[in-house]
């Protein structure tokens, strides 16, 4: 349940414009995040790649709660690209700062996902409210 919340969280901070089209007042709110926003985007990438690796790791779980299984990988794959999206620049600056062909790579997929990041946010709403639901329903 609290991987879902974190998940709804984290869109809710990817899909600014959305939030701030239904309420305005949303906006200060958000401008006080965005400085802490590459730290969030770093953390839920971290947090997302071990999802991912969770699920592969627990492929017996296709057999027992296939479901759940289901739910796990897609919300830590949401997560994973919402956080590279985030937190794009502070990876870039930390991880890629030696290597200029890795950051033109970096900067390449960036490019290539950036205009994707809207509807991954909703993609993340929609993904973290089931894992709430599929919490309940097929606890493990």
């Amino acid at each position: 349940m609290i991987y879902g919340i974190t998940l709804i969280l984290l869109s809710i901070i990817a899909v600014p414009s959305l939030i701030l089209s239904k309420k305005p007042n949303a906006e200060e709110l958000l401008a006080k995040v965005a400085p802490y926003q590459g730290w969030i985007g770093l953390v839920f990438c971290i947090f997302g790649a071990w999802g991912i690796i969770s699920a592969i790791l627990n492929l017996g779980w296709l057999t027992s709660a296939p479901i759940w299984w289901a739910t796990l990988l897609a919300g830590s794959v949401v997560e994973a690209g919402l956080g590279f999206m985030l937190g794009f620049a502070l990876i870039n600056s930390l991880l890629l700062k030696n290597n200029a062909a890795a950051q033109e790579k970096a900067a390449t997929l960036r490019e290539k996902i950036a205009p994707k990041q809207g509807k991954l946010g909703i993609l993340g709403l929609i993904v973290g409210s089931w894992m709430i639901i599929a919490s309940f329903l097929f606890a493990v």
